[in-house]
């Protein structure tokens, strides 16, 4: 059993049910799965591209990627019918656990400049984000790499409300901002 679904069977379970207060202990939200998804159209063009795109996000998320296809032709974007133009993982049970258990304590801290997420989901119990490049992860080597590319993270949970999606998170060692207290005056300090 992964280490983070243990704990959220023994004490994050418990302290959602006390704090929210559910009629029904099948009310008490629970990840239900993390999709991973990234835009390859500027690779589409290289075919190596993708297949480096494909390697990349295989390694990361420890299972083979869908490849998304454009159903539609617009000449606007110069896509046709049936080019490939992202690539998808849909991460479930132990992987899904695995694979927070790292972003939240080796990835989140790689980040350049990280402060900590913005305290904002969806209004339906899901919370999103973006990355910039996936270089902050450790499983992919840094010698290989031959263009930075982006990828947005979404993690499915079955809170009704984003108070108790962050609350969630928060208890699975998800890192938010911390919110600062304003001081009277607006300075920090005396």
């Amino acid at each position: 059993m992964s280490r983070l679904l243990k704990h959220y069977r023994e004490k994050a379970k418990g302290a959602l049910q006390e704090r929210f207060k559910y009629a029904n202990p099948m009310l008490i939200p629970q990840l239900k799965k993390i999709v991973v998804t990234m835009g390859i159209a500027e690779a589409a063009k290289d075919k190596n591209a993708i297949q480096d795109c494909i390697k990349e996000i295989a390694q990361l998320s420890g299972q083979k990627p869908i490849v998304t296809r454009t159903k539609k032709a617009i000449a606007n974007f110069k896509s046709r019918i049936g080019q490939p133009i992202g690539l998808k993982v849909t991460l479930r049970r132990k992987r899904m656990y695995d694979f927070l258990d790292r972003f939240c304590n080796i990835v989140s801290p790689r980040i350049k400049d990280f402060r900590g997420f913005p305290l904002r989901c969806d209004g339906r119990g899901s919370y999103s984000l973006g990355l910039n490049d996936q270089q902050v992860f450790p499983e992919i080597n840094l010698d290989e790499v031959k263009r930075t590319q982006g990828m947005n993270i979404t993690f499915v949970t079955s809170a009704q409300t984003d108070e108790e999606c962050v609350e969630l998170l928060t208890m699975l060692g998800f890192p938010f901002k911390k919110e600062e207290k304003k001081v009277a005056g607006g300075k920090h300090g005396a």
